[in-house]
């Protein structure tokens, strides 16, 4: 395995000029080699409980539109979920959905610690780092926080093909989800679906976001969508467009 690949967190494009910067939080099912195969199937781990599928393909395409730097984890969430806080009973699952990850059920308090400062920490501080670099250069910085989601969770449809979460300040959220329905006005934007802050799942949103006073939104995107290089090429660009239109239209309404 190449060196890069071992690192828990990439940096891509890290000189982007764009006003976006992509995070990825779950772009990864890798479990690194000390915990095997955590006693799952293949196709277990190649499934939505252990990454968002296309998530990362969208965000790559978003890099290369935009001129967007990206940073992605490269760990599994089964082995720690880098968008739960420290203290959140899901930052190591035990039960996903309905699959239960044993190897995960009573770590000790050295191994739990060990992900923490191995995955958790390092994907954290690459983002803060990066945020830090573009305010000293005066860069003006949108937060854009990608994921994906199942079309059915625990036997219920999802019939949103994308779902837009906001942090505490709604303004640019709006203004993309008003962009999305500009351009396909048939489709079905989810607000605050299929997840919202309530649901414990906006800690990279909020940290990096909402803490530091910036623009910023989270996207999730039926992974049924971007399976497949075609939907990925063509959320990636629809969604190109659509941030750089919410993002002229909640500029000029910030200036009224």
């Amino acid at each position: 395995m190449r060196a890069a690949e071992q690192n828990p967190v990439q940096v891509s494009n890290a000189q982007g000029q764009s006003p976006f910067v992509i995070v990825c939080d779950h772009a990864s099912n890798r479990l690194p080699e000390r915990y095997g195969n955590l006693g799952l199937s293949q196709t277990e781990r190649v499934s939505h409980i252990a990454w968002d599928p296309g998530a990362l393909a969208v965000s790559r395409g978003l890099v290369d539109l935009l001129d967007a730097p990206l940073v992605h984890s490269t760990v599994s969430r089964l082995i720690i979920d880098c968008n739960r806080d420290l203290d959140a009973p899901d930052l190591i699952w035990t039960l996903s959905e309905a699959t239960r990850v044993r190897a995960n059920e009573g770590l000790s308090a050295d191994e739990r610690a060990y992900r923490i400062s191995q995955f958790h920490r390092p994907y954290h501080d690459a983002i803060t780092t990066l945020l830090d670099e573009r305010h000293a250069a005066g860069m003006e910085t949108i937060l854009v926080c990608m994921h994906s989601f199942t079309p059915i969770y625990l036997g219920a449809p999802r019939p949103w093909p994308i779902g837009l979460i906001h942090g505490t300040d709604t303004g640019y959220t709006s203004a993309l989800r008003d962009a999305l329905v500009a351009d396909n006005p048939t489709l079905n934007v989810g607000w605050n679906q299929p997840y919202a802050a309530l649901n414990g799942v906006t800690l990279t949103l909020e940290k990096h976001g909402d803490g530091r006073g910036l623009d910023a939104t989270m996207i999730e995107i039926r992974n049924d969508e971007i399976l497949e290089p075609a939907g990925a090429d063509l959320w990636s660009r629809r969604l190109a467009h659509c941030l750089s239109t919410a993002r002229e239209a909640h500029r000029q309404a910030m200036a009224v």
